[in-house]
This record gives C-alpha cells, sequence and structure tokens, in this order.
C-alpha cells in the first residue's frame, strides 16, 4: 500500500539549534517545536528560517500551545482577489472604445524616444500589444536568471547567520556567486551536516548530495 505524499507547506521554515536542525514544515509547526525546545530548557540560540527567502524570522512564542500556533498559521482567503497583473502600458493615440473591457490592464505614462513610437506605430495591434509582447518576452527570457539570482540571495541571508564564522565561508559567497557548484561544495563540506544540506538546498534546490561524503 502506497503512502499518500504530504503536500508542502505554503509557508515551509526551518529552526535551527546551535548548528543542528529542530524542526521543519509549516511556521506554526516549527514555532510550537521552537517553544517544547524552549520549555526543555535548551540554552543553545534557536534560529528560524524561512525556506524560500532564507531570512530569519523572529517568533512570538507567548501564551499557550493553541495561541502560538493560530498567531503563526499562514491564512489562506479564498475570496481574496488575485493578484494584480502586470502593469500594462497604454498607448495614448489608440482610444479605448466605449464599453471595451479593461482586462485587469493599468494606464501609466512611458515616454519613448520619437523612433521608438515609429517603430511601435508601424506595428500589428499596436504600441500596447507590442509592449506587452515585450515584457512578457523579457520576463521569460530572465526568468531562469532571476530566479538563480533569488536563490544566491536567499543561500548567503542564510549562510551570513549560520555560517558566517565556519571555515571557507569567503570562498565560499565567492563560489555561490559564481553558480560554481562544484567549488561551493568543496568549501562547505567542513560545515555541520545539517548547516550544509541547508545552503546547498537554497543555493541550487538540492540537497547536499556532492557533500555528503
Amino acid at each position: 500500500m502506497n503512502n499518500p505524499i504530504s503536500p508542502l507547506p505554503a509557508d515551509p521554515h526551518t529552526a535551527f539549534v546551535g548548528h543542528r536542525i529542530l524542526a521543519a514544515g509549516a511556521l506554526s509547526d516549527v514555532a510550537l517545536a521552537v517553544r517544547q525546545a524552549m520549555d526543555e530548557g535548551h540554552d543553545a540560540t534557536i534560529l528560524v528560517f524561512d525556506d524560500l527567502s532564507g531570512k530569519q524570522v523572529d517568533l512570538d512564542l507567548s501564551g499557550n500551545h493553541a495561541a502560538i500556533a493560530e498567531r503563526h498559521r499562514v491564512r489562506i482567503d479564498p475570496a481574496a482577489p488575485a493578484p494584480e497583473a502586470p502593469a500594462s502600458l497604454v498607448d495614448d493615440a489608440q482610444p479605448r472604445g466605449r464599453g471595451r473591457p479593461k482586462l485587469g490592464v493599468v494606464a501609466r505614462e512611458v515616454t519613448l524616444l520619437p523612433r521608438h513610437w515609429d517603430w511601435l506605430g508601424a506595428q500589428p495591434g499596436g504600441a500596447s500589444v507590442v509592449l506587452r509582447k515585450l515584457v512578457e518576452q523579457a520576463r521569460r527570457d530572465n526568468e531562469a536568471q532571476d530566479r538563480r539570482r533569488e536563490r544566491q540571495e536567499a543561500a548567503y541571508r542564510f549562510m551570513s547567520s549560520m555560517a558566517g564564522n565556519l571555515p571557507g565561508f569567503e570562498e565560499a559567497t565567492r563560489a555561490l556567486y559564481a553558480n560554481d557548484r562544484e567549488r561551493f561544495t568543496q568549501q562547505i563540506a567542513g560545515w555541520p551536516e545539517d548547516v550544509r544540506g541547508y545552503a546547498m538546498g537554497l543555493a541550487w534546490g538540492a540537497p547536499d548530495e556532492a557533500a555528503a561524503g
């Protein structure tokens, strides 16, 4: 019989006690684990990190367990409006017809050189359509680069908090921003296992397989 795979929480977080992972999961669950560790008398520093951004998170552990869980539970309102569509640049030379649906677009001013306007005006569909297509194409073209930059920034935030005094930190940082996974793995090989694995996961979205040995 196959066991169902539990879905990832909408707000994945990880708590470290010293250099060891104490708990991982939804923020409410992690907060309760931290509170329990404190109640049991753990005197080591406990830090909690957002698994998506690498940012350190402060917890409010006052009150009973039910209050703590409720306070740190992510609320997803099904009636909440969808995120606003990317702002479009509307061509003032193309007046909107009466009764034409807005389709979620937002009018904003844009300044271009005359030759740019001439080129846009010669394209099928008008300037607004062409500009939207250009923006979407640029987003697609840069998606991988933007995602890599986000991962690098997340890993660096975590490393600065947890590994700033560990050997190889500076060289590991250089390798991180050079997108050199092999050199990064070599530089963090001597770090505590949980710190090493979490940093690798933030930086490349994969377990620390290369450094585990």
